[in-house]
């Protein structure tokens, strides 16, 4: 492990430690149950989540894809708005630019009210939008650009690359009201103006 993932200047976080601990909560590759551990807050960790979806730790890029996918499966957004890489033991928060992961793919399934759209994210999950994990988009009130995500677990999100967002406006359907949208599921979500 390259010496700079061995601890965390910010509070003296042994970042093995962390790691050694995400790995005992293993449960082969599936969820981890984040939301029912409640460990006392720790303090932070000099890890961020750029807008890019990269993990960088003391400002270098986490590069190792199973590393990344482990603090992923440990990651939990709570109520005050925060990020947190949380065990059974303890709660870390980190920095997340704009979104949790970002979506690379979209598929659509079918087409009318209910075709089926799914998600890649840049960890290889595959996430389907629908009325419990819904598509939502920003609006930049300067620029007028819109700010596409979809909802990935609990209060994280997955913001959609351009080329994904235009891939997914190719299957919109116009409302009456000059706003395009997209059915997923059976919901219907709101995409922006025309």
């Amino acid at each position: 492990m390259p010496e700079s993932l061995k601890s965390s200047k910010k509070e003296g976080f042994d970042l093995s430690q962390l790691i050694k601990s995400a790995r005992a909560q293993a449960d082969g590759d599936g969820e981890r149950p984040v939301d029912k551990w409640n460990p006392e807050y720790c303090g932070e960790m000099d890890m961020r989540i750029k807008a890019d979806g990269s993990w960088w730790h003391e400002g270098t890029r986490i590069t190792r894809e199973p590393l990344v996918r482990l603090f992923a499966s440990i990651l939990r957004k709570d109520e005050d708005g925060e990020t947190y890489l949380v065990t059974p033991v303890e709660k870390i928060q980190i920095e997340v630019d704009v979104a949790h992961f970002t979506a690379i793919r979209v598929d659509v399934k079918g087409e009318g009210e209910n075709q089926r759209v799914f998600f890649t994210t840049n960890i290889d999950e595959v996430i389907e939008a629908n009325a419990d994990r819904p598509i939502r988009v920003e609006i930049d009130p300067e620029t007028a650009e819109p700010r596409p995500f979809v909802f990935v677990r609990g209060r994280l999100e997955a913001l959609m690359t351009r080329p994904v967002f235009y891939e997914l406006v190719e299957h919109a359907v116009e409302k009456d009201d000059g706003e395009l949208g997209i059915w997923a599921s059976g919901t219907y979500f709101r995409l922006g103006p025309i």
